[in-house]
């Protein structure tokens, strides 16, 4: 995985509510098995059925094309729990979801593909999508994950929450896999020990050992 320690780019406004991983990811309209998740982003409401864009859409307009943030509303991601939303969103270069609320396994799915998902709610959220709607594309807001900051025109910076756990695994790109192996000689003597210590719990011994 992608280590993520700031991201630098145009804001996409989807202002919002209840947007779900079936609109996301219409697995439905994919061919094949190795889907163009690009393509594949928010297809229903993108294009026609006859596969004509819809220009007043807001992906298709010009100035976010190729967004690095996407700032929505209320429950982001619900619906079903399929990973392939956040891999729609990577695509087209998203790494940042900023949102009222973001729905529990969506959330979990950003993190093991190196998106990051913010909450931000009250005033401070009504302050980022007033500036976001009104830089329209024009100008780079910057997530700094470190300072844990959203800086860009219009206004301050604002701060948001992070877990550290969370915080570590985006900067230093690891999924939970290698957030586990971290702690290999950990294991590694915890497993030498409990060998010794009691023999008879033990099936077979460890290739490793």
């Amino acid at each position: 995985m992608q280590s993520l320690t700031q991201v630098i780019g145009v804001a996409v406004p989807m202002i919002e509510d209840d947007l779900n991983t079936d609109q996301m990811a219409p697995l439905q309209l994919a061919k094949g098995l190795k889907p163009d998740y690009a393509d594949l982003l928010f297809k229903r409401r993108r294009q026609n059925p006859d596969g004509s864009l819809i220009a007043d859409y807001v992906l298709n307009q010009p100035q976010f094309k190729a967004p690095s943030i996407l700032v929505a509303g209320l429950n982001f991601g619900c619906g079903s729990s399929r990973e392939s939303a956040v891999w729609c969103l990577y695509a087209i270069g998203i790494r940042c979801v900023i949102a009222r609320s973001i729905a529990d396994i969506f959330r979990e799915n950003c993190l093991q593909n190196g998106v990051l998902p913010i909450e931000l709610d009250g005033l401070a959220m009504d302050d980022l999508q007033r500036r976001v709607l009104a830089a329209n594309g024009a100008a780079p807001f910057t997530i700094n994950l470190e300072a844990q900051t959203i800086s860009g025109p219009g206004g301050d910076a604002l701060g948001f929450d992070v877990r550290a756990s969370d915080k570590l695994r985006l900067m230093e790109g690891l999924d939970e896999i290698g957030l586990t192996m971290k702690h290999d000689a950990d294991i590694r003597g915890w497993e030498a020990r409990t060998f010794v210590q009691t023999p008879w719990l033990q099936q077979a011994r460890d290739k490793r050992a």
